[in-house]
């Protein structure tokens, strides 16, 4: 399903589910809001794939984005705990993020 997802060729909003697991996995929450807010539209982002998450994540979700969408200066570090927190909660629970996306693959590779 990765490459089809480099192909631009994964629905919304699994696509930007596969994004922010992917940015995350390469440098945590703040990393993930820094670059969508710089080359994205970071709401309409964190907006589609809040729904298809499980509760716990979608609250860990937006408590970041609130948190990011907040600050002054886009590189202020005064979130940085709340972001470890929050990249802890997902590392902690990332199997239902998987869980999501393979219900999803199973819908059209099986």
């Amino acid at each position: 399903m990765w490459d089809l997802w480099e192909k631009n060729a994964v629905k919304s909003p699994y696509a930007q589910l596969m994004t922010y697991e992917a940015e995350v996995n390469n440098g945590g929450h703040s990393q993930y809001f820094f670059n969508l807010a710089n080359c994205g539209d970071l709401k309409a982002e964190v907006d589609a794939i809040r729904p298809i998450l499980p509760a716990l994540l979608q609250d860990n979700l937006q408590r970041g984005y609130d948190a990011f969408a907040a600050q002054d200066d886009i590189c202020d570090e005064d979130n940085d705990e709340l972001f470890e927190e929050c990249d802890n909660i997902f590392y902690e629970n990332e199997h239902l993020i998987i869980a999501v996306l393979k219900a999803y693959a199973s819908e059209f590779l099986f």
